[in-house]
């Protein structure tokens, strides 16, 4: 699971957004994708400059992922790098692809854990839940100090 920063909580948040509010979104489209929507977030590179990088070579973005070398200097690597670099791990592309991580998908009641891939509604309530679950993560890490004894002066 991704590391819960809050660069990459709040990206999931505005790509959810930015897709409820009507942006570009398109499945079969490399930029305007899932990872594709979240990629133009992490990145502030354009849907066109995404997938223009992405049909350097072949594949959707699973097949991208596995093929996916950090010193390639591939345009699509050097974006894949910069979500990495974010919080994510490879494993979360794929995921986030497919609307599958289990994790995120136990925050669902099970009647609503059946995403389609492709549907933008299902897109923004899965980026909702996994920012949601994210933040919880993150939270869980902070402790502030005990206070005991409060001294009045």
């Amino acid at each position: 699971m991704a590391r819960p920063t809050p660069e990459l909580i709040e990206a999931l948040r505005r790509t959810a957004k930015k897709l409820k509010d009507g942006a570009p979104y398109q499945w079969g489209n490399m930029g305007g994708c899932n990872c594709g929507n979240l990629a133009q977030e992490l990145t502030k590179l354009n849907k066109d400059q995404i997938h223009q990088y992405a049909m350097q070579r072949y594949g959707d973005w699973n097949e991208q992922v596995d093929d996916y070398c950090p010193t390639s200097h591939m345009p699509l690597d050097i974006v894949i790098n910069e979500m990495l670099n974010a919080g994510l791990m490879l494993e979360d592309l794929k995921h986030l692809e497919k609307l599958d991580d289990r994790a995120v998908l136990l925050r669902f009641p099970i009647e609503k854990r059946f995403l389609k891939h492709n549907v933008r509604d299902d897109v923004v309530i899965y980026m909702n839940a996994w920012a949601d679950l994210l933040e919880e993560k993150f939270l869980e890490k902070i402790t502030l100090p005990a206070f005991t004894e409060l001294v009045l002066a």
